[in-house]
């Protein structure tokens, strides 16, 4: 593929001086970049990267002198992680999977695929599955029967969409993601260890040996529209009700939804997020890495959570957490500034204890 400087410019509804005409192949980073390819330096401090790279045309800050550069054309970005996405979108090919349906496909006669669906080798459709225009199904994905898929969905090799689950329109999943798994859902006869410990917050009771007997889950999964699904992601199907996540969310890699969660939208979950079950999330909540929220609690809209954040009740609406366990993000960082200090207390402590043992032994 190629595209002159005109063309990206339009697309990206941005400014662009020098020769329009000019084309790159690809994109790269300024002190890599070739003469065929856009050098991404959209910040002044990647200027002098510009003269180590051989770039003739780049994607600049505004106001950029770019003749001083030696370039022959530049592309203006006001913003440029919102040009990043304009960019990256029009440059990427995206995974080959053929035009139509792989012979190795294997299809229930009772599915039905929209028009222009491509579905790649050794897929499996199930029973009266229903999937929408363009879809695109990549190598060993599965959809269990009585799934209902949108338009312009991508399932990326190794996805499994487990039954009846719903999914609306312009879907992403990563590859080995799944959706639809049974819940983790197990209780014993008598009242367990795990339940006192949870009324005393610390004492197991009188525990004994018991068998978990499996609650099953005859609830699924249902998806809005424009929501993306991160590689070795999991989604539990509920008990009864339907796992839910919101039109917009974005879901990292390793992310685990338990089952009965109610997941707004817009909210974005980063790598090895973990939501245990019947947790509620509201809309537009951002949860960095590692951040884990305890089940059957309401996380509030607008909610944003540090790193490693450990979420172990109701959190309200707007606030921004951090530590184990959450708290203000500023109340957190003052703690922390406390726990730093405190070998520097301790020794002068250890001086101040000192200097009164002396003066007792004076006395």
């Amino acid at each position: 593929m190629s595209f002159t400087i005109q063309e990206i410019a339009t697309a990206l509804g941005a400014p662009a001086e020098g020769d329009l005409d000019f084309k790159v192949t690809g994109a790269a980073e300024p002190t890599m970049a070739g003469g065929d390819q856009l050098a991404l330096a959209m910040d002044p401090k990647y200027a002098d990267g510009l003269a180590e790279g051989g770039a003739q045309a780049a994607l600049l800050w505004s106001g950029a002198d770019w003749r001083a550069m030696g370039l022959k054309a530049a592309i203006f970005a006001p913003r440029p992680r919102v040009a990043m996405a304009g960019l990256t979108r029009m440059m990427d090919p995206g995974p080959e999977i053929g035009p139509d349906i792989h012979p190795t496909a294997i299809i229930d006669p009772s599915a039905m695929i929209g028009p222009g669906a491509a579905i790649g080798p050794y897929a499996v459709i199930g029973a009266r599955a229903r999937i929408g225009a363009n879809a695109r199904i990549a190598a060993h994905a599965v959809v269990a029967e009585d799934v209902r898929i949108g338009d312009d969905v991508l399932l990326m090799y190794g996805v499994r969409i487990c039954a009846r689950v719903r999914i609306g329109d312009r879907f992403i999943a990563q590859p080995g993601a799944a959706v639809g798994g049974d819940g983790f859902s197990f209780v014993t006869p008598e009242k367990s260890a795990v339940e006192a410990v949870r009324e005393t917050l610390g004492e197991t009771g009188s525990a004994r040996q018991q068998h978990y007997t499996r609650i099953h889950s005859l609830g699924s999964v249902t998806i809005g529209d424009d929501v993306e699904l991160g590689a070795n992601s999991t989604i539990d199907r509920g008990t009864i009700r339907d796992t839910s996540i919101g039109s917009g969310t974005k879901i990292d890699n390793l992310v685990q939804i338990g089952h009965n969660c109610q997941v707004g939208e817009d909210c974005l979950m980063c790598g090895l997020v973990g939501v245990a079950g019947s947790a509620r999330i509201g809309n537009r909540v951002v949860l960095a890495g590692q951040v884990g929220v305890n089940d059957n609690i309401f996380v509030g809209d607008d909610v944003i959570a540090g790193g490693a954040t450990k979420i172990f009740s109701n959190a309200p609406a707007g606030r921004v957490l951090l530590g184990y366990p959450a708290m203000r993000m500023e109340t957190h960082i003052e703690a922390y500034k406390g726990l730093r200090r405190l070998p520097r207390l301790f020794a002068q402590v250890a001086e101040l204890q000192k200097a009164v043992s002396k003066l007792a032994d004076r006395d």
